[in-house]
């Protein structure tokens, strides 16, 4: 099969090795090289380094909206193509132009999070399991048919960024399953996305990532997680702003103001939030580097006193 691959993060790299090994990869879709670090110098994408590793083109448009752009991906002539985490959405002239159409891997169990992060708002919602899907692509935002799915469940502790390399690596796995069925022929049967469970899974905000003492510690324990490594939550203790890369939820009945620190010793500074308390572990001031609190309260002998107080 002529296949067509469009990807531009790290999380589509195992997809398009997938896509190498199970068909003809005549061409790379990403997103246009982007000014990033402290120099702003251009930097290309994880997929098209892989892509020029592969020696296989690659195409850069800034979207579809032009005849052009579209005469050059006709021009290739694709019988399939492939879509994860491109960062554009396709029009329906170009969706038309495959053979048997696009099809997207989804880090999510579809109706549920459609959008563009799915694997922050599972783990910030505290759901038990995520997974990924093969769905065969629609004009609307991730609503088409379900072509393969698969499972897993998501760790008490795990991390926005560790469930991330999960689900990529799952999804290269169900990419190359349904690849493998396409070429005997066999397609994958898509069954309808139910109307009943739709959420949306909202692009992420810096501003989101400031947590609010007042909420429970279960809920701030899911964000600190969920945004763990961006835009990784922050949060005031004891009048200091700090980045939290790690932590835990107590159980811990208190009648303090939420924001106080109750407790502060080695295995973590213990916060009163609305309900219960969030066992800070790992934090990071500003301009440091992520640090344990035990290491924190070095520096901050305050603390150690406010609790014997």
């Amino acid at each position: 099969m002529r296949l067509i691959f469009a990807g531009t993060p790290d999380f589509a790299v195992p997809s398009l090795r997938a896509a190498a090994q199970r068909g003809e990869v005549v061409g790379v879709y990403t997103q246009p090289d982007r000014p990033a670090g402290r120099g702003r110098e251009l930097s290309i994408s994880p997929v098209k380094r892989e892509a020029l590793l592969r020696g296989i083109p690659v195409f850069q448009p800034e979207n579809f909206k032009t005849r052009a752009a579209r005469e050059a991906l006709r021009a290739l002539q694709p019988d399939l193509m492939i879509v994860v985490a491109y960062g554009l959405i396709l029009p329906q002239s170009v969706l038309d132009i495959p053979t048997y159409g696009c099809w997207n891997v989804h880090a999510s169990l579809l109706p549920r999070w459609r959008g563009a992060a799915p694997i922050q708002r599972a783990i910030e919602a505290g759901d038990a399991e995520t997974g990924v899907c093969l769905m065969q692509m629609e004009k609307g935002l991730d609503s088409g048919p379900v072509l393969l799915q698969a499972k897993l469940a998501i760790g008490d502790t795990e991390t926005g960024g560790q469930l991330h390399d999960r689900l990529s690596e799952l999804g290269a796995e169900v990419l190359g399953d349904g690849l493998g069925l396409a070429r005997a022929e066999l397609f994958p049967r898509p069954w309808i996305q139910p109307e009943a469970g739709v959420t949306y899974a909202h692009k992420l905000d810096k501003a989101e990532a400031r947590l609010d003492w007042s909420h429970s510690a279960t809920a701030l324990a899911n964000k600190v997680r969920a945004f763990n490594p961006w835009p990784m939550a922050d949060a005031l203790i004891a009048g200091e702003r700090v980045r939290i890369h790690g932590a835990i939820a107590l159980p811990l009945e208190h009648r303090a103001e939420p924001g106080t620190v109750l407790l502060a010793g080695r295995d973590g500074i213990d916060i009163a939030c609305g309900v219960g308390a969030l066992r800070v572990r790992v934090l990071q001031r500003d301009g440091g580097k992520a640090i344990t609190a035990a290491d924190y309260l070095n520096g901050r002998r305050d603390l150690i006193v406010a609790r014997g107080a």
